[in-house]
């Protein structure tokens, strides 16, 4: 083994794990996004929780000491964090925020976490990556298992309690994998990157914010429970996954080989949904599980052996 295929060997385990404690804390938000919005509008949520990102990361950056590279990151790619910041947290969060508002959480969820199949096509143009047939298997197999969940079964149908609510969701996906591909172009500390693109994201809620109103019918004082799922979703939504997903992607020689893990949250997600959101989970749902279980295995190559001689 060459010391470059070790090099790549060690940077895709990396990645792996990197990619699986993202979606370890990615399988809790949305609970916390539907049980927030129990106390707070969809703005309300966004700007909040994109504050305390903000100054998560503030924190993580003094911590690792790179506040000098605020400066020269900014120069070299304003342009850059301009254009990310309007995409997330601004118009993303907003997007997905009101499709949580109208969908079930079981619902909402699974279409959200579609972004994985775009992400690794969207990959194809943007990356110059090139995709394996496993990976267009697995990401059919996933796709199906999603539209199991999120249609309860009936699954040619494809009929939804709110369409408007799937639109935004699937719209929200699109704008996700736009994202994180176009990140990866800027390159530099994870960290940075995030903390000025939350930056340029902020006064576009500020100005949301106002142009609402404060007042009746505007912007009210959330309850405590507000703050704290806002807080709670600031940190780990918004926070910490972002930097273990960024260093996932930074990390592996080829988007596809990870983004297919996106697909083990959904059914940890949905247990949780259960639990603290009180939602039944459909029969129809332990189908689409066995379907997201079986694509990530062919995306990882554990049924290589038989798929692909």
């Amino acid at each position: 083994m060459t010391e470059q295929s070790a090099s790549v060997i060690q940077g895709n385990r990396r990645a792996t794990v990197l990619a699986l404690a993202a979606v370890l804390c990615w399988s809790t938000v949305a609970s916390a996004f539907k049980l927030s919005l129990q106390y707070l509008s969809p703005l309300q949520l966004v700007t909040i929780a994109s504050v305390v990102s903000s100054l998560f990361m503030f924190g993580v950056i003094c911590w690792q000491r790179r506040l000098p590279e605020l400066r020269t990151s900014w120069r070299a790619n304003y342009i850059w964090y301009l254009a990310l910041g309007f995409c997330n947290p601004f118009l993303y969060y907003l997007v997905l925020f009101n499709a949580y508002a109208l969908l079930p959480a079981q619902q909402a969820q699974p279409l959200n976490y579609t972004w994985g199949v775009v992400l690794a096509l969207l990959s194809v143009p943007l990356l110059k990556q090139k995709l394996r047939r496993q990976d267009l298997l697995a990401g059919l197999v996933c796709y199906t298992g999603v539209l199991v969940i999120a249609t309860k079964g009936e699954l040619f149908s494809l009929q939804f309690d709110q369409p408007l609510g799937v639109a935004l969701a699937l719209f929200s996906t699109v704008i996700w994998s736009c994202y994180w591909l176009l990140n990866t172009r800027i390159g530099g500390n994870a960290a940075v990157n995030l903390l000025l693109t939350f930056c340029c994201g902020l006064p576009w809620l500020f100005a949301a914010v106002l142009w609402q109103g404060v007042g009746q019918g505007g912007w009210q004082w959330p309850p405590i429970e507000g703050w704290m799922g806002a807080l709670y979703v600031g940190m780990f939504e918004m926070g910490i996954a972002f930097l273990l997903w960024q260093g996932a992607l930074l990390s592996c020689d080829n988007t596809a080989r990870i983004s297919n893990l996106i697909y083990l949250s959904p059914p940890l997600s949905l247990l949780l949904i259960a639990l603290l959101v009180g939602e039944n989970i459909h029969v129809a749902t332990v189908a689409g599980l066995g379907l997201i279980l079986l694509g990530v295995a062919i995306q990882q190559g554990a049924l290589k052996r038989f798929l692909f001689r």
